[in-house]
């Protein structure tokens, strides 16, 4: 079986507060990027325990460190299947904020729930994804959702971008969860992310915000400049995805984004 693992945006993204297990609730709203997808193949092996081999864009881990092994793993752990091979194509670009990782893992889990047999609920593959990462769960059903508690709680929400034209940028440099996170000053704003985004997105600039810009932005020049570059060349809304240090533009017309340096992975859709 052969999968398309799409990636995602944050529109929005408020880091709420420290919880007592050292993680953060936060809120925001993850969109698909249909265009910029992984290809995940999993077929059954006949083996107790599964294995992984990857082709494409480098992976800054061990292949046996790899989500798509973990993911494969929980599913033997959990349901009794059996062990599986993987083959991962990467194309979403690793440390940017685009959740690329976490498509992947969802992927192998569905994919593993076909080939088994298993008739898992959406809901029971969204407890099955949280387990292996923070915001697994908005891919099983990959669609607008609204994400609280540490990403792992999705609700859907109304959001239409249609006819927008999506730019997503990265510069040649990552930037990892904790040093994001080191940097970040939890508090709860007056106007929460989903009173926000319900405005028109040509109000969204400069109320809806990524809390994680502030200390990125000092430490990585380059991604405040692109997104400096968005809004200079016509976006109507601009963000830092994620942690970074992914950049996304949504454009209400058609227009080639020019990056201000070189060295820049760049993706555009209509949507």
């Amino acid at each position: 079986m052969i999968l398309e693992a799409n990636c995602k945006i944050n529109i929005g993204l408020d880091v709420l507060r420290r919880r007592e297990d050292g993680f953060h609730d936060l809120e925001t709203v993850m969109f698909p990027v249909r265009g910029l997808y992984d290809t995940v193949e999993v077929v059954a092996n006949g083996l107790p325990c599964s294995r992984i081999s990857i082709a494409g864009l480098g992976i800054d881990c061990p292949d046996d460190d790899n989500i798509c092994l973990k993911a494969a793993r929980i599913m033997t752990e959990r349901f009794g299947t059996g062990g599986v091979d993987i083959k991962l194509c990467k194309r979403i670009p690793f440390g940017a904020g685009l959740g690329g990782g976490s498509s992947d893992g969802v992927a192998v889990i569905k994919a593993v729930n076909a080939i088994f047999n298993l008739g898992l609920s959406d809901d029971t593959l969204t407890e099955t994804a949280a387990a292996f990462g923070s915001d697994t769960a908005f891919f099983v059903r990959n669609t607008p959702q609204l994400c609280t508690g540490r990403g792992e709680k999705v609700e859907p929400i109304t959001l239409d971008l249609h006819g927008l034209t999506l730019v997503v940028a990265k510069p040649d440099e990552g930037v990892s969860t904790k040093e994001a996170y080191a940097g970040i000053n939890p508090h709860v704003p007056q106007h929460s992310v989903a009173e926000l985004v319900a405005r028109p997105v040509a109000q969204w600039q400069g109320a809806l915000k990524n809390d994680f810009e502030p200390s990125v932005f000092a430490s990585h020049p380059r991604i405040h400049r692109l997104k400096q570059a968005m809004l200079e060349q016509g976006a109507v809304y601009a963000s830092m995805s994620g942690s970074g240090s992914a950049v996304f533009g949504l454009f209400d017309k058609d227009s080639a984004f020019n990056p201000p340096f070189d060295g820049v992975f760049v993706h555009t859709e209509k949507l």
